[in-house]
């Protein structure tokens, strides 16, 4: 039951992408994936508290998660799972679907799924592409997703941005023609444009009384759900810096780092939240609400 001070019964999605502070698509040009096994990981801890925090406000989430993470943090993904949270494909190694061809992105995710499910006994039903990199150039990937198995994506954000955005696409929940249903990060039109409320950065960068009054502006003009998205890094103000990446990327990433935590737990009191799958009403076979479905082995 929703509180005293939450807006709404209707539960909204709450996502996560698990990927680690020097795996985003912002570093890619100051940090290759080669090194990557040099460099200490960070996610396992941010894993968990986040895990103690939705535990604590009674929330379930979808977590989107890299292969890569998954194969070096496996305790990280049972718990996941055994605690009745939805898994997700985020692909392998945060690579952008832009910048493959068909056959790598095949592999891709395939070899992703494989060790997301293998990991976690789960069958999974999600994926979302790396820096939302899904438009006009590549929608063959949808094809291969129905191949590999997947019910539905959340791999497009109909906003105008400089690394990504298809602010023509549809807005909402939709059934694309391959046969897979994508769900786009919500967005508020505003003097004819979508302006992105979906989280991330967004809510990192705006006070938190402005990012909840564009929800509640949505909530209330739109007859749709809600979803959010953040990276578990976000919660991370003591994470490296990369000193010579762009300007830009380092404003982008670091910004209200420190004040993420406090704003998300206000955010999980204010709404009610759920699984992507539950809150969409994606009817998995044999899947349970709490997205705890088992893996045929």
């Amino acid at each position: 039951m929703a509180t005293a001070n939450q807006l709404t019964t209707n539960k909204n999605a709450m996502t996560v992408d698990v990927e680690d502070y020097f795996q985003v698509s912002a570093f890619e040009s100051s940090i290759v994936v080669e090194q990557w096994d040099t460099i200490p990981l960070r996610v396992g801890d941010n894993m968990h508290r986040l895990l103690d925090l939705f535990a604590e406000k009674n929330v379930k989430s979808t977590f989107f998660t890299l292969g890569w993470i998954a194969k070096r943090c496996p305790d990280m993904i049972r718990r996941i799972v055994d605690e009745g949270h939805e898994l997700a494909s985020h692909g392998l190694s945060h690579r952008r679907a832009t910048t493959m061809t068909r056959s790598e992105f095949y592999e891709d995710v395939r070899v992703s799924k494989d060790i997301l499910e293998q990991t976690s006994g789960r069958a999974l039903s999600g994926y979302r592409a790396p820096s939302f990199s899904i438009d006009s150039s590549n929608e063959w990937v949808y094809e291969i997703l129905v191949e590999l198995g997947f019910l539905y994506s959340s791999s497009t954000y109909p906003v105008k941005h400089d690394l990504y955005g298809v602010p023509d696409w549809p807005r909402f929940k939709h059934t694309r023609p391959e046969g897979i249903i994508e769900i786009p990060i919500p967005t508020l039109q505003q003097k004819g444009r979508n302006i992105g409320i979906g989280g991330g950065g967004y809510f990192r960068l705006f006070p938190y009384w402005l990012s909840q009054q564009r929800i509640d502006k949505f909530l209330k003009a739109e007859s749709e759900p809600y979803s959010f998205y953040f990276h578990p890094w976000e919660i991370d103000n003591d994470q490296p810096r990369i000193k010579n990446a762009p300007l830009k990327s380092k404003f982008r990433h670091y910004i209200n780092l420190s004040a993420m935590e406090k704003k998300l737990s206000k955010l999980l009191d204010r709404y009610e939240w759920d699984t992507m799958s539950s809150v969409y009403n994606i009817d998995v076979p044999g899947l349970e609400k709490n997205g705890t479905d088992k893996l045929r082995m």
